[in-house]
């Protein structure tokens, strides 16, 4: 499997993570039959990137070297596994060369002033893919044909770079790729000329995925370039589309300072992953509540390493995933097992179910934390746990004491901090409401 990285200039937004949780919860589902190699890139050659150099006045491989480390700790913290496999796109230039010589060689490319461009006409089935004609897409282009292309929708495959600009030596002179090139230069390189599934994000279908295909197809003499292609979704903020110029775009590297990743990820697979998904605050803490209904059943239950070891995950769950990764009925699968672990007596069978929720969550990347600790956790603004336990302290006092007015007050106070107490035999419990 394929899924195509991010470029790195800039910190990933919500979007990007959106495809990198989904295909990380593909990759778990599908290890648990297949020998999967799952390769993830990093576009770390671009112009947007020279861009951020001559802004910040920074080296490139400083930026990329700095962002591809944030992006990594950032999917971590959502619970993305490392890929097999984490090709650069500079390390793989010269196969990049190689697969352009072979389209140039074989007429389904052309050089023109320095550049090297894929011509689309030479290629009948361009545009099935994303469902285009070719022809009602130049009928409608509205970009103008720039001087060294034979028509408008021509992509480039090599580009010429100034002496400021990163360059690599070639047939055409020093350039550097364009950016469809290398994702196929770089799957072809580790996966083969034909790989069994690309994965991205829908807004990828065009025309990145589409030119890839092209390009990979007619390198390869006709070899079919991916078995099945998978896309995700959209996904909008408060129903709006997010962009720069609404300042609406939301980084996963600020997020996480105030949300848990694993309320992040389960934001994320709240939605079926083709669905477009709508963030919101209500998105965040319907996913946070839902974590605290999952953690709040097995906490409190000691779970041993036999039965650990025993565990698997609640097969109606897998089945759930495995048809189409049905997130949204793995979800209420998994509350049922949640409800029905809540409503055990006996300690033998608590344990058993715990141990199952433990691993339907291993599957799913949820429920990797103590529920002792995720209910402590806190962020930045919040009470601490040793606060909340302090207060506690004191209500329990003034309770002993049948100060019930103190008493109620401490509780107020937690309830404003957005902490739910609960008293039971065991004492006083505690959660983040």
């Amino acid at each position: 499997m394929y899924l195509c990285g991010p470029t790195v200039y800039n910190y990933a937004h919500i979007g990007n993570a959106r495809p990198a949780v989904v295909f990380d919860l593909l990759a778990r589902v599908l290890r648990r039959h297949y020998k999967l190699t799952f390769a993830r890139n990093f576009t770390d050659v671009d112009d947007k990137i020279n861009a951020a150099s001559i802004e910040t006045g920074k080296p490139i491989n400083e930026i990329t070297e700095r962002f591809m480390q944030i992006y990594n700790e950032d999917m971590a913290a959502l619970g993305v596994l490392p890929p097999d496999i984490e090709p650069r796109a500079t390390e793989h230039i010269g196969e990049m060369v190689v697969m352009i010589e072979a389209l140039v060689e074989n007429g389904f490319a052309y050089e023109s002033s320095n550049h090297v461009l894929f011509d689309v006409e030479s290629y009948a089935d361009y545009g099935a893919l994303s469902n285009r004609s070719l022809r009602e897409m130049i009928a409608g282009a509205r970009v103008e044909v720039a001087d060294y292309k034979r028509n408008a929708h021509d992509f480039v495959l090599w580009k010429p770079s100034t002496p400021e600009l990163p360059g690599w030596d070639s047939p055409w002179g020093r350039g550097r790729p364009g950016w469809h090139i290398e994702c196929s230069a770089m799957a072809a390189k580790h996966l083969g000329d034909t790989i069994d599934i690309h994965a991205g994000g829908q807004d990828l279908i065009f025309p990145h995925h589409e030119n890839e295909l092209a390009q990979s197809r007619c390198a390869h003499d006709g070899a079919d370039f991916a078995r099945y292609w998978v896309h995700n979704g959209f996904l909008s903020i408060d129903h709006e589309k997010m962009s720069k110029s609404l300042g609406n775009v939301l980084l996963v590297h600020k997020l996480i300072e105030s949300v848990p990743g694993e309320v992040v990820r389960l934001a994320l697979l709240s939605a079926h992953y083709r669905q477009p998904l709508d963030w919101s605050d209500e998105t965040v803490d319907s996913a946070r509540r839902m974590l605290d209904r999952l953690y709040g059943a097995i906490r409190g239950i000691e779970v041993g390493e036999e039965a650990r070891a025993d565990a698997v995950p609640l097969e109606s769950v897998v089945a759930a995933l495995e048809d189409d990764l049905n997130t949204p009925r793995a979800m209420a699968e998994f509350f049922g097992l949640a409800k029905t672990l809540n409503k055990e007596t006996d300690a033998s069978e608590q344990e058993k179910l715990a141990a199952a929720m433990v691993a339907t969550g291993d599957l799913l990347g949820l429920l990797q934390n103590d529920p002792e600790a995720w209910f402590a956790g806190h962020v930045e603004g919040e009470l601490s746990a040793e606060d909340i336990n302090a207060i506690i302290d004191k209500r329990n006092a003034a309770r002993a004491a049948k100060d019930f007015a103190a008493a109620d007050t401490f509780r107020d106070e937690l309830a404003a901090a957005g902490v739910q107490i609960e008293d039971g035999p065991e004492g006083t419990t505690w959660r983040r409401a």
